[in-house]
């Protein structure tokens, strides 16, 4: 099917496959249609159908819940069209630069335990996929209405397999499948690599990382990212990671590794919501440093007054990720220095 899409900055037409969202395939052709999550939580790619037949998959999407359904409102990320269509997006487009996301089939394999409630799992792809540090992929499997997003925690240049971290959810139909189907290697569908709130070293500035749970998956990349390159010898970093207490925390071996071979520029601290720290530092992992509090609150201690010259990344819960940015725009944090990608 052709898609025509009207925009704040003018006319983009591009082919739509008929088992294709229409957000897959705008962005596969390089074009910077609105989204955040691209699972149908969050309702960013909001647009209009004026002409032509479509159908919304997840009607129970949580993002759709202000859609003006009788007037034509979809959600692109779950829409597929069934005849050409007309569809009217209330932002500017542009053609992106760089490799466009594409759809690989995936077969999901090496699932290990990482904290009581969070795994570790890898994809192998069925064609290799380059992607920036901080990025994330959306998987749809068989059954599952909609998609789940999940950053890559690996950081490489063509990779076959991409490692990703999941959280546990008491009646999440997609995280319970996983953990009972997972060791049979079932196969899924990915798209990707998605997202904006990435590191690109040639920016030159220091960074913070506030993460809390399973949210510390796109900031292994990054650290890994920058440690491949030496950033820290000429530039400081901290990371702040926020778990509900000590059986909760995990990549604690990693992060030690991180900061030991920083050259003394790198602070990593968890911070515990739920219980008070044994000490000032981990008694298994000297390098990493220990606090009692939410992280965004021990993050915005840490740094009162000290800000400096920094990018600001944050993922995590929704509810932790919208205190944070609050709490850094008010501590006088310009939102063009805060780069998240907020899945729902």
């Amino acid at each position: 099917m052709k898609i025509t899409v009207q925009s704040k900055s003018g006319t983009h037409v591009f082919d739509c496959g008929e088992q294709e969202s229409i957000l897959h395939a705008g962005l596969r052709q390089g074009l910077t249609l609105p989204y955040e999550c691209a699972t149908g939580t969050c309702g960013t790619c909001r647009a209009r159908v004026m002409t032509g037949q479509a159908e919304m998959r997840w009607l129970e999407a949580p993002g759709g819940a202000r859609l003006k359904r009788d007037k034509g409102d979809v959600l692109m990320c779950q829409t597929r069209a069934r005849s050409d269509c007309e569809v009217a997006v209330p932002s500017p487009i542009v053609v992106a630069n760089g490799a466009p996301p594409a759809a690989r089939d995936g077969v999901i394999r090496n699932i290990r335990h990482l904290a009581p409630d969070v795994a570790g799992f890898d994809v192998r792809l069925s064609a290799p996929m380059t992607f920036e540090a901080g990025q994330f992929v959306v998987i749809e499997a068989d059954g599952f209405p909609g998609g789940r997003a999940y950053s890559m925690v690996n950081f490489e240049t063509e990779v076959d397999t991409i490692a990703l971290v999941i959280k546990r959810k008491p009646g999440g139909s997609f995280s319970e499948w996983l953990f009972r189907e997972g060791q049979k290697e079932p196969r899924v569908n990915v798209f990707g690599p998605l997202g904006r709130a990435v590191f690109r070293g040639d920016e030159g500035k220091n960074i913070v990382c506030i993460a809390g749970g399973s949210g510390i998956a796109g900031m292994m990349s990054i650290l890994e990212c920058a440690s491949r390159n030496a950033y820290f010898r000429a530039h400081r970093g901290a990371v702040y990671f926020g778990v509900r207490t000590a059986l909760d925390a995990f990549y604690l071996e990693p992060l030690s590794h991180y900061a030991a071979t920083s050259h003394g520029n790198l602070d990593i601290i968890v911070a515990f919501s739920h219980e008070a720290a044994a000490g000032p530092v981990h008694a298994d992992f000297p390098g990493l440093k220990l606090a009692r509090g939410m992280v965004h609150e021990v993050a915005g201690n840490a740094m009162d007054g000290r800000l400096g010259d920094a990018l600001f990344y944050v993922a995590g819960p929704p509810v932790m990720v919208d205190a944070t940015i609050r709490a850094l725009v008010v501590g006088g944090v310009s939102s063009r220095d805060i780069r998240y990608d907020k899945f729902a």
